[in-house]
């Protein structure tokens, strides 16, 4: 478990080993008048190596984990000049937040359709000592990690409901419940090596390059049938609300034959991609 220290003040240590340093250096200086003065000059050099090794400077949002011959002591998280025993052996560990961009993956979707995707991710540190200890290297556990999560996400959902209509989450159109998932996954993944995830997020998504083609005309062709169903059913309806005006308004008495020629005109008409064509009959209606 993380242990945070205390340390001491590292000013207080400066200033003891800048005094004894000079100290050192007059000792030195009247080492001809007595030579007990050697023993004062080694002691204080002694003293102001270690002073001055225990001195350390902790910028924000910055830790050092410490260790005391092979036993982790502690973590400290105070910024500014500290001092701590010259023994320990200290290194950093970033407190910022610290993005990872994903490369594309291709990988399989729920359907088998190869497809590309990646993740924009956000993670902190938050406990130095599963950081330090519990992994080999948390910088790249963190990468594989998350390249595994992103293949495990897209596995497990389809890419859109063209695939699988019944589908609760797809890809391309769960937004913040996709990213939710991934989110979720990634602090699971994480957590033995005290990282943290702040945000994750989609930020490529498409069809492989050998399908994207097959894929894309199927999309329009998806699309062209919905508009085309949307076309004739507006255009029955509009047919439907002539025939009832002009059997209601009394203008023209029409039988089944008349009524099933003009339906068929009207909706040809109605239903075809160029405007109509004026056509005049001087003759009969049969003409």
């Amino acid at each position: 478990m993380e242990k945070h220290v205390k340390p001491v003040s590292g000013f207080l240590a400066l200033l003891i080993a800048i005094l004894s340093l000079a100290g050192a250096i007059y000792s030195a200086t009247r080492i001809q008048y007595n030579q007990i003065f050697i023993l004062f000059a080694i002691v204080l050099v002694v003293l102001s190596i270690f002073m001055f090794k225990g001195i350390m400077i902790i910028n924000p949002n910055h830790s050092r984990v410490m260790v005391f011959f092979g036993k982790y002591v502690g973590t400290v998280k105070e910024n500014g000049l500290l001092w701590v025993n010259p023994f320990y052996s200290t290194f950093k560990i970033s407190l910022r937040s610290q993005n990872l961009e994903g490369s594309p993956l291709k990988v399989n979707d729920k359907m088998g359709n190869p497809i590309e995707i990646a993740a924009v991710i956000v993670w902190q540190v938050q406990d130095t000592y599963k950081a330090a200890f519990e992994v080999a290297d948390y910088q790249q556990y963190v990468k594989i990690q998350s390249e595994a999560a992103v293949r495990h996400l897209a596995t497990s959902c389809p890419y859109d409901h063209l695939e699988d209509e019944h589908a609760d989450i797809t890809l391309r159109d769960g937004g913040e419940k996709v990213n939710e998932m991934l989110e979720k996954e990634l602090n699971e993944r994480l957590a033995p090596a005290g990282i943290v995830i702040k945000e994750a997020r989609i930020s490529h998504l498409a069809y492989a390059q050998e399908i994207a083609g097959a894929m894309l005309q199927r999309q329009q062709a998806t699309a062209i049938v919905a508009a085309r169903f949307k076309i004739v059913e507006g255009a029955v309806g509009m047919v439907e609300l002539a025939l009832q005006q002009l059997s209601k308004k009394d203008i023209v008495t029409l039988d089944e034959e008349k009524k099933a020629t003009m339906v068929s005109n009207l909706m040809v008409v109605l239903c075809g991609e160029r405007g109509a064509q004026p056509v005049l009959n001087t003759g009969s209606l049969y003409q």
